[in-house]
C-alpha cells in the first residue's frame, strides 16, 4: 500500500491519519507510542493496515487495522493529562477504500456517499452500527486523552462494535486502572505506554464488522524500575477483568506476536512493585463487583416500582385524559377569542379605512372649487378689462369722427362754398348720426358691463351649486 498523507489544517475540529507505506519502518512518526520506538512484532497478514492517526499535523496515536476485520486490532497511545470529555464527531479515511482518491483529509461519511470508490469495502461505517444493538466502542478512549488527542479518537478506524453496557463498563475499568494503578506506579508518566486491543470472534455486525471476543490492554512502563502488566476483559462476562503477564496475553494472540520490546523488563521487574500494581487492581476489580451487587439490589427495588408502576398506570392514563381534555379545551377557548378579536379588529379597521377615504375625497374637492374660483375671477377681471379697452376704443374712434367733422367742414367751405352751402343737409345728418352714435355708445358700454357683472354671478353661482350637487351625490 502505498504512502498516504491527508491535511486537516485548513478543516478545524477534523482529525487527520496517515496509511504507512510498506517502504516504511514501523508507524512512521508514530513509533513515539511504542517502547523503544518499536511497534508490536507477529502482525504480518496483508490485510493488517498500519495507520499513524494525527491531529493538526501532529501524530496523535497509532493503530492497526483489520480490513479483513473492518475493525482495529489495537491502539497504541501514551497517557497524558485527561481533559473534559469532547463531543462525539465521527469520521472516515476515504483512502483506505479509495486510494487512488483525491480526498487528502478524513471526512464525515455522508460528505463523500458516491464520491469515494468502493466506500466501507475495507473499513466500517456508521451505517453499519444502525440498528446493530452495538456502537461503536474506542479503543483508544478519549477520556484518556487531551483535547487535541481526544478529537483524533473519534475515527471508525479506532472502533469496535460493543454492546453499550459493555462499552461503558470496559472504558470505566480502563480509566481507573490506568490512573488509578499503573500511573502512580511509574516514576516517569511520559514512559508509560498503553496498547489496547480486540481479538475478532465470528460473529459479525450486518455479516460485515467483527465483534470482539476479547478486550484486553497491555501496559509498559520503561523506567528505570520498569515493569509490564496486562489486562484482559471475555465479551460473555462484562464483569470480569483478569489481570496477567504481558507473556499470557500475546499467547491468546497471533503466534510469533510480541507486544514490547525485550518484553519490557518483564524478566526484571521488581516483585514488590508487581505486587502493588496487581493489589491496586484488585481494589479496583472489587469496588466494581460491590458495584454490581448494587446495581442488582437497584435491579430488584426496580422491579417493585416497576409492579407498582403497572398498577398506577390505569390511573396515571386517566389523568393524562383529563389533562389533555383540559388543554385542548382550553386551547379551543383561546382559538375561539383569537378569532373574535381578529374579526372585530378587521371591522374596525375597514371602517377606518372607509372614512379615511371619504375625508380624503371631500378635502379634495373643497381644494379644488377654492383653487377654481382665483381662476373664475382672473376670467372675470379679464373680460372687464375687455370691455374697457373696448370701450376707450369705441371713444377714441367717436372722438376722432368728431374731429374730422370740423375739419371737412372747413375743407369744404374754402373749397368750394356751394358744396359747403349744399353739404349742409350732409353735415347736419352726420351731427345728427354722430350724436346717436354717440348715445348707442354709452348704452352699449353700460350694457356690456352689466352683461361682465351678470356674467360673473352667474359663474359664480353655476360652480357653487355644481360643487353642492356633486358633494350631495358623494354623501
Amino acid at each position: 500500500m502505498g504512502l498516504l498523507q491527508w491535511d486537516c489544517s485548513l478543516f478545524p475540529g477534523f482529525s487527520q491519519g496517515r496509511v504507512v507505506g510498506e517502504d516504511e519502518t514501523g508507524f512512521a512518526e508514530c513509533n513515539v507510542f511504542f517502547s523503544g520506538q518499536i511497534p508490536p512484532e507477529g502482525f504480518t497478514e496483508p490485510f493488517h493496515v498500519k495507520i499513524c492517526q494525527q491531529y493538526n499535523k501532529e501524530p496523535r496515536f497509532a493503530t492497526l487495522y483489520s480490513t479483513k476485520d473492518k475493525i482495529p486490532l489495537y491502539s497504541a497511545f501514551k497517557y497524558a493529562k485527561t481533559a473534559q470529555n469532547e463531543e462525539e464527531d465521527w469520521l472516515v479515511e476515504p483512502q483506505i477504500d479509495d486510494p487512488e482518491n483525491d480526498l487528502q483529509e478524513m471526512v464525515h461519511e455522508a460528505d463523500i456517499v458516491g464520491s469515494v470508490a468502493n466506500l466501507g469495502a475495507n473499513q466500517a461505517l456508521t451505517s453499519d452500527y444502525v440498528g446493530s444493538g452495538y456502537e461503536r466502542g474506542l479503543l483508544n478512549p478519549s477520556l484518556l486523552n487531551e483535547k487535541d488527542f481526544q478529537m483524533a479518537t473519534y475515527t471508525l478506524t479506532n472502533a469496535v462494535p460493543l454492546s453499550p453496557s459493555l462499552s461503558k463498563s470496559w472504558h470505566r475499568d480502563i480509566r481507573r486502572v490506568v490512573e488509578q494503578a499503573l500511573v502512580p506506579h511509574c516514576s516517569k508518566k511520559d514512559h508509560l505506554y498503553l496498547l489496547v486491543g480486540a481479538i475478532p470472534s465470528n460473529i459479525q455486525v450486518n455479516g460485515k464488522v467483527s465483534v470482539p471476543e476479547t478486550l484486553w490492554l497491555a501496559a509498559c512502563c520503561d523506567a528505570p524500575e520498569g515493569w509490564s502488566l496486562a489486562l484482559v476483559k471475555k465479551m460473555k462476562d462484562e464483569n470480569s477483568l483478569a489481570d496477567l503477564a504481558v507473556g499470557e496475553l500475546e499467547k491468546q494472540l497471533l503466534a510469533g506476536v510480541r507486544l514490547f520490546k525485550g518484553n519490557c523488563g518483564e524478566d526484571n521487574q521488581r516483585q514488590e512493585k508487581m505486587e502493588a500494581i496487581v493489589q491496586a487492581v484488585t481494589q479496583i476489580r472489587s469496588k466494581e463487583q460491590a458495584g454490581t451487587s448494587d446495581s442488582q439490589e437497584a435491579k430488584d427495588n426496580g422491579l417493585v416500582r416497576k409492579v407498582a408502576g403497572i398498577i398506577a398506570t390505569p390511573f396515571i392514563k386517566l389523568l393524562e385524559l383529563l389533562i389533555y381534555v383540559f388543554v385542548e379545551l382550553v386551547k379551543f377557548m383561546f382559538h375561539f377569542l383569537w378569532l373574535v378579536i381578529k374579526r372585530v379588529v378587521s371591522t374596525l379597521l375597514d371602517g377606518v379605512y372607509s372614512l379615511w377615504n371619504g375625508v380624503v375625497f371631500y378635502l379634495t374637492e373643497i381644494s379644488m372649487v377654492l383653487i377654481s374660483i382665483p381662476c373664475d375671477v382672473g376670467k372675470v377681471i379679464i373680460n372687464i378689462l375687455q370691455g374697457f379697452l373696448e370701450n376707450i376704443q369705441d371713444v377714441a374712434i367717436f372722438t376722432y369722427k368728431i374731429l374730422s367733422i370740423p375739419m371737412g367742414f372747413v375743407l369744404h367751405l374754402a373749397a368750394f362754398p356751394y358744396y359747403s352751402i349744399c353739404a349742409i343737409p350732409s353735415v347736419l345728418k352726420d351731427i345728427a348720426t354722430g350724436i346717436g352714435g354717440t348715445f348707442s355708445l354709452v348704452i352699449d358700454a353700460t350694457a356690456t358691463l352689466l352683461h361682465g357683472f351678470y356674467y360673473l354671478a352667474a359663474h359664480i353661482a353655476k360652480r357653487f351649486l355644481s360643487s353642492g350637487e356633486a358633494l350631495g351625490w358623494q354623501g
